[in-house]
């Protein structure tokens, strides 16, 4: 009788073992599946992701400046706000505008170690440029002559190429948004033609920025043309709160999140 209760005993021990060993192999089969290490990682690089703050830098002219705005943002403040509130990422934004840039200037700019150390930085670029190679302070329209305008712009995409290679050899990943050309002439007795040569100009400036990775093109002339004196200041050449809205709007519409 005893020697029945012993041998059930360890029968019954024996198969809760193997009950045991069976549901240990199940248990570490389903760990080393992989299975389990999916949320560690993902949560991981969510948090990284979301802890890294967002680098801006801006460059060109006095447009990047934000001349004419009565707010002092200009598109690039606009933008910025903008862009702060769709994100809870920490977003540093350098100004590197200079009013009455050329292409000229900004070429030699680009090759500064402190600038290139900033676009080194740079998540987002912002640039405005050309606008006063054609310009030249309203002096283009005074002297329009379309011989010498095919010289200058023949200089300013030169330069253009110049400084996209540059921005492109010390930063091959952040996204550059490079801001058109509108006319704010085009009520003047030589606004259409001159229009016919922004918009040859933008063509050909859009035609590079597509020769290289992450360079966007971004149109303004269509926001100034049916309304040009809504959105210009008082100077008839910048733009106003109004015009420097209008081209954040639309940088805004091209970010992604």
């Amino acid at each position: 009788m005893n020697k029945n209760i012993i041998r059930s005993i360890t029968l019954i021990s024996i198969l809760f073992c193997l009950l045991w060993l069976v549901g240990l192999g199940w248990s570490v089969g389903e760990y080393y599946a992989g299975k389990p290490e999916k949320v560690p990682i993902a949560t991981v690089a969510k948090k990284a992701k979301n802890s890294k703050g967002l680098t801006i830098v801006a460059l060109g002219d006095s447009l990047t400046r934000g001349t004419g705005d009565e707010t002092g943002k200009g598109y690039v403040g606009d933008l910025l706000d903008e862009i702060k509130g769709k994100t809870k990422r920490p977003v540093q934004l350098t100004n590197l505008g200079i009013n009455g840039q050329q292409s000229d200037g900004l070429r030699k700019q680009v090759k500064q170690t402190e600038v290139q150390r900033q676009i080194q930085k740079a998540d987002i670029i912002l640039l405005t440029i050309g606008g006063n190679d054609l310009f030249r302070g309203g002096q283009g329209i005074m002297d329009f002559q379309a011989g010498s305008l095919a010289t200058i712009e023949k200089k300013y995409l030169n330069n253009l190429k110049y400084i996209f290679g540059q921005i492109r050899k010390v930063n091959s990943t952040a996204n550059v948004f490079f801001i058109g050309l509108y006319n704010p002439f085009i009520e003047f007795d030589q606004g259409k033609e001159m229009s016919k040569v922004i918009r040859h100009w933008n063509y050909d400036s859009a035609e590079i920025s597509a020769a290289y990775p992450k360079i966007i093109f971004v149109p303004t002339f269509d926001l100034f043309e049916l309304k040009v004196n809504d959105y210009l200041y008082s100077d008839k050449f910048h733009p106003n709160t109004k015009g420097y809205r209008l081209i954040a709007e639309r940088v805004a519409a091209l970010l992604t999140w």
